[in-house]
């Protein structure tokens, strides 16, 4: 029985018969209560499923999907380049929508739209992990 139903019975029951059965408005607010939190209790599993597949698989792929957003919206003209489809070729021109990359040494020039890049191959200075000889 839900609560508003315990509330509905509790009002029609006189007062004599609530003085008859011993029970108080303070007992009747602590039966209310802890259905409401049996009921809490009954939906914490279905929460905690959510929050972790949010955890484990959601938020994993949008930060995956932000880095690639973000290296397609970095190329350069020079960087050596990967598509989906597996060809490797070096940026000639960069437009808003697709790139033209070179996919030889006989200069055959490919046009694909930014989407189909998969990874640069060229590694930046700045991003080198390498430092020189240790000079002590």
């Amino acid at each position: 029985m839900s609560a508003y139903a315990k509330t509905l019975r509790w009002q029609a029951v006189s007062s004599i018969e609530r003085r008859r059965k011993g029970c108080t408005m303070t007992q009747f607010l602590l039966e209310a209560t802890t259905e409401n939190s049996n009921m809490l209790m009954s939906l914490l599993p279905m929460i905690l499923i959510v929050a972790v597949f949010y955890l484990m698989f959601i938020r994993p792929q949008k930060k995956r999907e932000k880095q690639v957003q973000q290296m397609r919206s970095e190329l350069e003209v020079g960087d050596e380049i990967t598509t989906i489809g597996g060809l490797i070729g070096t940026v000639v021109v960069i437009k808003e929508d697709y790139l033209v990359i070179e996919t030889s040494s006989d200069r055959n020039k490919l046009r694909i739209t930014r989407w189909a890049v998969q990874s640069n191959n060229t590694s930046k200075v700045g991003d080198s992990t390498e430092e020189g000889p240790d000079l002590q």
